[in-house]
């Protein structure tokens, strides 16, 4: 807006939502209009920051509770979040928006009641819905990340088809009925900060609650594969076998189905 106000244009065509829309917007001297409200220029403006308006000015997309927690713009648009500087999603060779769609695909959503274990940003349940899924029910443990996706224009919205819940899925999972879900999706947070998502008992749950023949798509990443040694992706796998699975490496994860053939 700056550089366009320089050269002295007076309309200029362009996002205010990330990419999602295109729009007009007016130039002043001293205040940019866009449909009935004014807005004053951000003449500086941090680097990997998100702003959102606050109703008094401009303010970066964050908090700091027991960490710090950031919406992080991409180059594709759809932002990532951070928790304490860690991204939580993919950006460097791919959309994050777009990876979800890859990994929704591997369940194969149409028709079908959708566990959405670790709701973050809800890239996940927005190509459940778009792929046709029955119900989505997602569960998000973290209030600032819940925060994060009411000012994300990427993130779907709560109401018919989708039910974010805030609450902690590891205990919540243990009051679902059995077979309740035909697939489940579990995007889970690195094991170091929640290693009870990656434990026997509730893979165990996550078997209980799947209809047999249901899909799994559990993303793992590859954490500490070149410095310790360790192989998550294959740990999970032999978890999730005990748990009456099949499994496969598929990617940065494991496609996993209850009961029957991962071919």
């Amino acid at each position: 807006m700056l550089l366009a106000r320089r050269r002295g244009e007076q309309v200029l065509a362009c996002s205010l939502d990330l990419d999602r829309s295109e729009t007009q917007v007016e130039l002043g001297t001293n205040e940019w209009r866009w449909r009935e409200g004014s807005y004053p220029y951000l003449e500086r403006c941090r680097e990997r920051t998100i702003y959102h308006w606050s109703g008094a000015g401009f303010e970066p997309v964050a908090r700091f509770g027991t960490s710090l927690l950031k919406l992080v713009p991409t180059d594709w648009g759809p932002p990532t979040f951070e928790i304490d500087g860690v991204k939580m999603l993919p950006t460097r060779q791919v959309s994050p928006y777009d990876d979800a769609r890859r990994k929704v695909a591997l369940i194969e959503p149409a028709g079908k009641r959708v566990l959405d274990t670790c709701a973050g940003l809800g890239y996940f349940a927005a190509w459940c819905q778009e792929g046709g899924a029955s119900e989505v029910t997602s569960y998000e443990i973290n209030p600032d990340v819940l925060w994060l996706r009411t000012l994300n224009p990427w993130s779907p919205a709560n109401g018919p088809g989708l039910n974010v819940i805030a609450g902690d899925v590891s205990a919540a999972i243990r009051g679902l009925a059995d077979a309740s879900f035909d697939a489940i999706l579990h995007d889970p947070p690195r094991f170091g900060l929640a290693g009870e998502l990656y434990s026997q008992a509730f893979y165990d749950e996550l078997a209980r609650v799947l209809r047999p023949g249901g899909r799994l798509f559990h993303y793992t990443g590859t954490p500490n594969r070149f410095t310790s040694g360790r192989d998550v992706p294959q740990e999970v796998a032999r978890r999730l076998r005990v748990a009456g699975f099949t499994t496969r490496i598929e990617g940065d994860g494991v496609l996993a189905v209850r009961g029957s053939s991962c071919g």
